[in-house]
């Protein structure tokens, strides 16, 4: 994919769980995690809001290498809705896979996979993202 490992510059979050995006070009993004014990639930596994936070922003990232692609700089996302289901617990280092599946001119809906060290299917996420220039957003909040 188009970029190099980064630990997410613009998104206090993603550098505070230690997620990496691995990649994000051509409607396509990977996000890596080793999971720590301060990511797990009370079963001593991935926390599903550590599970949901990678598989939206692979999916956002996704999204905006498009938006970027096309030289629209200085925008942002942000997540409409988002339907996630689980499969497996989430163990060990994780990558989340987000690919576009339609684009409009304001937004993209997305799927993103999470598989394990083994390929082992996690969890699973549909999401639509929309776009929105950076001081746009910031006045609506």
């Amino acid at each position: 994919m188009g970029d190099t490992p980064t630990d997410f510059p613009d998104v206090p979050f993603m550098r505070e769980l230690g997620a990496r995006l691995l990649g994000a070009a051509d409607g396509q993004a990977q996000v890596a995690l080793e999971l720590q014990p301060r990511h797990g639930n009370s079963w001593g596994v991935g926390h599903g809001g550590v599970v949901m936070a990678l598989l939206d922003v692979a999916m956002a990232r996704a999204g905006r290498s498009l938006v970027e692609r096309d030289g629209r700089l200085g925008v942002g996302s942000v997540t409409v809705e988002m339907k996630t289901s689980f499969f497996r617990p989430a163990r060990g280092t994780v990558v989340a896979h987000g690919r576009v599946l339609h684009r409009s001119t304001t937004m993209t809906y997305c799927e993103a996979e999470l598989v394990d060290a083994g390929g082992v299917l996690v969890a699973k996420a549909l999401g639509t993202i929309k776009f929105l220039t950076r001081p746009d957003a910031a006045q609506r909040l």
